[in-house]
C-alpha cells in the first residue's frame, strides 16, 4: 500500500497516534459537532455523523466528549463556528497533498499552513491543483490474523466492494462511497473486525520518494497532522517500508 493508508498504518504501529491523542480527540469532536449541525443528531439519517462516530470509536474518544460535541452541534451547548476549507499543495518531489481544514480563523490557518509547506520543502498551491489526482473511496483495513482471505473476499465482494488488496499485515478493501455502509454492515454481520473503516481520498497514482525527499515528506506529514485546524491529510507518496520504519 502507499500514500494515505500506508501512512496511517505506520503511525498506528509506531505510536504516533498516542503522542497526539489529545489533538485527535479534539479534531474528532469538532467533526462530530459540524456533522450534527449539518444533518442532525441521529446517525441513522446522517452518514457524515455516522462516519465521525466510527472514527471516535476507533480512537477511543470518551463518550462524554462525543455527547458534548453532538449537543454543541444541535445548539444545546455553545460551540465554535468552524469554517470548512480544502487546501491543496505540493510536497518534496512533487507529491500531491490535499488537506481538509476546520477553522474559526481562515487567515491565521492559511498563514500557518503556507509556512509549514515552505519549511519542509513544499508549497501551498491554488484550489484544484491536485484534487483531481484523488478519488473518494470507502476504505476498510482488516488485520490478517484470524481472517481467511477467501472468506473475506466473498463477504466483501458480495456486499459491493470494488477491490481487495493485501500487504504483509493487512487487507485493504475499497468501495464506492455509496457502498461503504452495506459493506460495513456485511463485515460486522460476519464478525470481521476492522482496524479502520472510513471514507477517504485515495490517490490515482503515486510518487516514489527516497533519500532526503522522503525524510522531508514524512516531516511535512507530521507537521500538518499536528496542526490543530487540520482534520485530514491525504498525499500520493510511496516510500520504501524500511524508510517508513526509520522515520
Amino acid at each position: 500500500m502507499s500514500g494515505h493508508s500506508k501512512w496511517a498504518n505506520i503511525k498506528h504501529r509506531k505510536g504516533k497516534m498516542d503522542a497526539i491523542r489529545g489533538k485527535i480527540t479534539t479534531k474528532i469532536s469538532r467533526e462530530i459537532t459540524v456533522a450534527a449541525r449539518a444533518g442532525g443528531a441521529d446517525p441513522a439519517g446522517n452518514m457524515r455523523l455516522k462516519l465521525a462516530l466510527q472514527k471516535a470509536k476507533e480512537n477511543n474518544v470518551p463518550k462524554d466528549n462525543i455527547q458534548r460535541a453532538i449537543q454543541k452541534g444541535i445548539g444545546n451547548l455553545d460551540g465554535g463556528n468552524y469554517e470548512e476549507i480544502v487546501y491543496e499543495g505540493y510536497g518534496p518531489g512533487g507529491v500531491a497533498v490535499l488537506l481538509e481544514i476546520m477553522t474559526d480563523n481562515r487567515n491565521r490557518t492559511a498563514a500557518d499552513i503556507r509556512h509549514l509547506f515552505a519549511k519542509h520543502g513544499g508549497n501551498l498551491g491554488e484550489a484544484g491543483c491536485v484534487s483531481w489526482m484523488f478519488d473518494k473511496k470507502g476504505l476498510f483495513l482488516v488485520d490478517k490474523a484470524g481472517v481467511n482471505e477467501e472468506d473475506l473476499m466473498l463477504i466483501a465482494l458480495e456486499a459491493g466492494a470494488d477491490d481487495i488488496k493485501s500487504d504483509d499485515e493487512q487487507y485493504e478493501i475499497t468501495t464506492a462511497p455509496d457502498d461503504w455502509e452495506q459493506v460495513r454492515t456485511a463485515l460486522e454481520a460476519a464478525k470481521v473486525q476492522t482496524a479502520s473503516a472510513q471514507i477517504t481520498m485515495v490517490p490515482q497514482t503515486t510518487v516514489e520518494l527516497a533519500g532526503d525527499d522522503a525524510v522531508k515528506m514524512l516531516k511535512l506529514m507530521d507537521a500538518l497532522e499536528e496542526h490543530d485546524d487540520v482534520q485530514e491529510v491525504y498525499a500520493n507518496f510511496d516510500i520504501p517500508d524500511d524508510m517508513m520504519g526509520e522515520e
